[in-house]
């Protein structure tokens, strides 16, 4: 039976695209004859616990408290050095220094997998003392698993270490997603209006600005804001006046049917600090056609420009309200470029087929 030990900063609760991949991936193979899997992650803040999430044991090691969006934790490396005794393979989700340390540390000659979801972005005092620690933390690994070509092009570290990277798209259970809602979530102040949704944090990279004011240009349209941030409160100042819906923080069943419950589904991202977006994946599996940025990372790997939506330039508020405008008014191409998006989602990102892939990588099969 193979000892798997899975190490994030969190886990859910805690909301993040990163969350929800360590989660999935320790649900599929908590249920798999032939593995054993444990997870360590941080507590936010507070003293560590140890606890069952389904049929997944946790271990939450006690934080100070976060620096630079990191869990400050000598718990942290008691527990890894421990667990890390335990298993056959550790698989690290980076970026997560204190990841990083404690494998150079005390990973011994246990397989190391690293799954790679992005650079350090903003934090660039942090990376002038983080970077020598990564280079040696891509040395020790025996493998990188990336979900897309772009996360290696784009990144400032993984050129060099190409021949150990294996590039497996994010899997997704499209099951758990329907074209139509069981009800009408999304209540447009003109029942004709087309509903154009966006889901994320409301935080510097995500481009809610530039879609808020993209909406001064746009007719036949309202958006729906489904997330919560530091910078809500600037948003609701820009939206004032436009129509624009604020949706708070929805459960996960809630958000399904949002996502099916759009016409349009919008990640406006500017920054490199999106490297993939779920939520496109999740909008593309209910059958909705995606507005993406042409970002260097995967964003545009995800949904394919002409074919499963539009792809506008970072930033670009005229290209951002033209695309927008052109599937409001075409309901024929909203429709045709939905059904080619739940296609991709069949096959590019079919839920069993990558995930044995990844288990096939995390057991040394290649």
């Amino acid at each position: 039976m193979l000892k798997l030990l899975e190490v994030n900063k969190f886990y859910p609760p805690h909301i993040g695209g990163i969350e929800t991949l360590i989660a999935q991936r320790a649900d599929y193979f908590s249920h798999r004859p032939d593995v054993q899997v444990k997870v360590l992650v941080c507590q936010e803040r507070g003293h560590g616990v140890r606890e069952r999430v389904g049929d997944v044991e946790v271990i939450r090691a006690g934080s100070f408290g976060t620096v630079c969006s990191c869990p400050v934790s000598l718990d942290f490396f008691r527990q890894f050095r421990k667990m890390a005794a335990w298993a056959d393979v550790i698989e690290i989700h980076t970026p997560f220094p204190p990841g990083d340390l404690a494998c150079l540390l005390f990973a011994g000659d246990k397989r190391v997998v690293i799954a790679w979801h992005s650079d350090v972005v903003r934090q660039k005092k942090l990376l002038a003392v983080y970077r020598p620690l990564l280079h040696a933390f891509l040395r020790r690994a025996d493998v990188i698993i990336t979900a897309t070509p772009g996360h290696i092009r784009s990144s400032a570290f993984l050129p060099p270490f190409r021949e150990k990277c294996r590039i497996i798209p994010y899997p997704l259970a499209r099951e758990h997603y329907h074209s139509k809602p069981s009800a009408p979530v999304l209540h447009p102040d003109d029942p004709k209006a087309c509903k154009l949704l966006f889901v994320g944090r409301l935080v510097y990279y995500k481009g809610a600005d530039v879609l808020v004011r993209a909406m001064r240009h746009v007719r036949g349209c309202e958006l729906f804001l489904c997330g919560t941030g530091v910078l809500e409160e600037r948003l609701r100042q820009m939206a004032e006046g436009l129509p624009v819906h604020f949706m708070g923080q929805p459960d996960d069943a809630m958000l399904r049917e949002m996502f099916a419950d759009c016409d349009i589904f919008v990640l406006p991202s500017v920054e490199n600090s999106e490297a993939f977006g779920i939520v496109q994946q999740e909008a593309m599996a209910c059958g909705k056609p995606v507005i993406n940025t042409a970002l260097p990372t995967g964003v545009p790997f995800v949904s394919i420009h002409r074919q499963t939506g539009l792809t506008v330039p970072p930033g670009d508020v005229k290209a951002l309200a033209r695309a927008i405008q052109i599937l409001t008014d075409r309901p024929g191409l909203r429709h045709a470029m939905g059904n080619n998006a739940r296609h991709r989602v069949e096959t590019a990102f079919d839920y069993e087929t990558n995930m044995r892939r990844i288990f096939g990588v995390l057991k040394g099969e290649s």
